[in-house]
């Protein structure tokens, strides 16, 4: 018996995207670290990234890498969020590699690697303007060749996200500047051997051969398991969207006035809804709610179904310009953006998950 909601993987799509993004950035002798965050720790979906070809998993969280060499997936680990101090002792003896971007930060990894003999490799962050994690660009130099001094760490390269928080777009600019960052920083005796410049927003650069000389890492996601990328607007017409979809069982289906009636105040999360009027809509409810899914990022599969809005266990949606009758019963399909897929990954047994060609 089937049970919803489920979502349906196909691994084999996901691994065709890793497959052609590994293509893509060889050519540059550009090396590529497969972000596996939005996957929440699914070993079946990584041991097939791993066996298709690739090397480092990049993740924000110690409790998915340990996780993944529980399970016997025996490649390298980098560690993508900045640690917090409480996880340093676990981060250090399980990543290989850590993303860094505050002195305290550093300080404390040498110290837990000065009592276990460990030399840690790490990778500086510098905010090139997105304004999420990263010492800023003017004061980076003085700051990463202060902390290279301290023992039993290996400042092995500098790093930049771009696009996930501010929308940035990664370009020659920024990009190049980062490159002279580091090469600044090699005139003044730091042996680094990475520049982690790239992310799914970075792809442009590679489809259009101006990736800036001295960039050799792309640190890949939203790609590879989505074939989209967000900062930019777009999908890749040269990977699979249709890697995950959600399907979701109708448990009511009614004619109703769009608009509530009686005294308006505020809905369960605090806000104050807007309606219009008009006339008499056919509504069906879908079992699930903003508890499993981010309702924006769903994209109906079926032509004349709008999503209306959510509660935290029921989606409304209007079916009154659908192209077929709908009952009780009935499954609706979507595709997905990246934040309604990290939400039902994160969402545990409520979302079963349906593995069709692994």
């Amino acid at each position: 018996m089937n049970v919803f909601p489920r979502l349906l993987i196909k691994v084999k799509s996901i691994v065709e995207n890793l497959n052609k993004l590994i293509s893509m950035t060889s050519r540059y002798n550009i090396e590529m670290v497969g972000v596996t965050k939005v996957l929440c720790g699914d070993v079946r979906i990584v041991s097939e990234l791993v066996k298709s070809g690739l090397k480092i998993i990049g993740d924000s969280r110690v409790k998915n890498v340990e996780k993944f060499k529980s399970a016997g997936i025996n490649v390298e680990y980098m560690l993508i969020r900045i640690p917090m101090l409480s996880e340093i002792e676990k981060a250090c003896l399980l990543c290989d590699y850590i993303l860094v971007s505050e002195p305290k930060v550093v300080e404390e990894i040498s110290k837990v690697c000065s009592e276990t003999g460990k030399v840690q490799r790490l990778i500086y962050m510098v905010d090139m303007g997105d304004r999420r994690e990263g010492v800023l660009f003017e004061r980076a130099y003085e700051e990463i060749l202060s902390v290279s001094k301290l023992k039993k760490v290996d400042i092995i390269g500098v790093g930049t996200n771009l696009g996930c928080f501010g929308g940035v777009v990664p370009d020659e600019e920024n990009l190049g500047n980062l490159v002279k960052l580091a090469e600044r920083l090699r005139r003044s005796g730091l042996n680094l051997k990475v520049v982690s410049g790239g992310m799914t927003s970075a792809i442009p650069l590679l489809e259009n051969g101006r990736v800036p000389n001295g960039v050799n890492q792309y640190r890949i996601g939203e790609a590879i398991m989505l074939g989209t990328d967000a900062t930019n607007s777009r999908e890749m017409d040269y990977l699979n969207q249709d890697t995950f979809t959600l399907e979701a069982e109708i448990i009511e289906v009614k004619e109703k006035p769009p608009k509530p009636s009686g005294k308006i105040g505020r809905n369960v999360f605090g806000e104050v809804p807007k309606f219009e009027n008009g006339r008499m809509r056919k509504r069906a409810i879908l079992a699930l709610g903003v508890q499993d899914v981010d309702i924006k990022g769903l994209i109906p599969l079926e032509n004349g179904v709008e999503i209306v809005n959510a509660t935290s266990d029921h989606t409304v949606v209007d079916i009154t310009e659908a192209e077929r009758e709908y009952k009780v019963g009935d499954i609706l399909r979507f595709r997905l953006k990246y934040k309604a897929l990290l939400r039902l990954m994160c969402s545990g047994d409520y979302i079963e998950r349906v593995y069709l060609d692994s």
